[in-house]
């Protein structure tokens, strides 16, 4: 098994066909521990591998090209999805590996879409007249149930933002109870529009933060902008791990074809000679 040999390895120029290598030559072509090695084969991200008669893992070319096609898959897939492509791989499911990777790319999608709807949105919000904001909130403010049921989270949510200092809710002397204001109420309203766009708490402290001393979405506008960034990456990262599957699938149809030239040669008995003194 020599498919899915990688031109330009990590350990160093051109693979060498044909060598048997260790745990450790995998492990320094991916630049992983020689543990991890054992865990890709444990989680089937490695194709089978034959033991010595003394016991040892005998890997080949076809593993560190499955090693590192899988590195580059986790990269832009994640390893959970990674993993289950390789499995696929493996297991001659071809149509499943792609159509895991189709789905990645759709999740990719539907992620840019949010973001910018939530941009969008964040943007109308920030934006509202203050007095409207302020009409839309009981003098007195909202309860934190009040506030969940509003917004669509659980209570849990709202106190987890608090803790986190995106929100502070005035307590009522005595009871302690949590009282939101117009102003807690529209943060929160982000929050939860930031958090379905998949801004990080640490990000959106700084958009609101942003907002709160100076009243300019300019900070709201990085944070959509930066989260496009990020998904570009990640985009162009689905795409480098898709060309290396692509290798290395590629690299084991030739072998397969090349194994299948063998076995017909040697099925003739002398590499195809004899049809030839039939004809003549």
């Amino acid at each position: 098994m020599l498919f899915g040999v990688v031109k330009n390895s990590p350990a160093g120029g051109r693979a060498h066909p044909g060598r048997a290598l260790r745990s450790v030559d995998l492990a320094r072509s991916a630049g992983v521990s020689t543990q991890q090695i054992r865990n890709y084969e444990d989680a089937g991200v490695l194709p089978p591998v034959p033991r010595s008669e003394s016991g040892y893992r005998r890997f080949d070319e076809g593993h560190r090209g499955a090693l590192l096609t899988y590195r580059a898959l986790a990269r832009g897939y994640g390893p959970d999805r990674a993993r289950a492509v390789m499995r696929a791989v493996h297991a001659d499911d071809v149509a499943l590996a792609l159509s895991l990777l189709d789905a990645g790319h759709a999740a990719l999608h539907e992620q840019r879409r949010d973001m910018l709807a939530v941009g969008e949105a964040l943007a109308a919000v920030a934006g509202e007249d203050p007095d409207r904001s302020r009409a839309a909130v009981p003098r007195g403010g909202l309860r934190i149930g009040e506030v969940a049921a509003r917004l669509g989270v659980r209570t849990s949510a709202l106190r987890v933002w608090e803790k986190a200092g995106l929100l502070s809710p005035v307590r009522e002397p005595g009871t302690g109870y949590r009282w939101f204001g117009p102003e807690e109420v529209r943060d929160a309203r982000m929050i939860r529009m930031l958090r379905q766009g998949g801004y990080r708490l640490p990000r959106i402290a700084r958009v609101l933060d942003g907002l709160r001393r100076t009243g300019s979405a300019e900070a709201l506008r990085e944070a959509v902008a930066e989260r496009g960034r990020e998904l570009s990456l990640r985009s162009r990262a689905m795409l480098a791990g898709a060309s290396g599957l692509h290798d290395y699938l590629a690299g084991r149809d030739r072998e397969r074809a090349d194994a299948g030239d063998r076995g017909d040669a040697r099925d003739t008995g002398d590499g195809g000679r004899g049809d030839a003194r039939e004809n003549g």
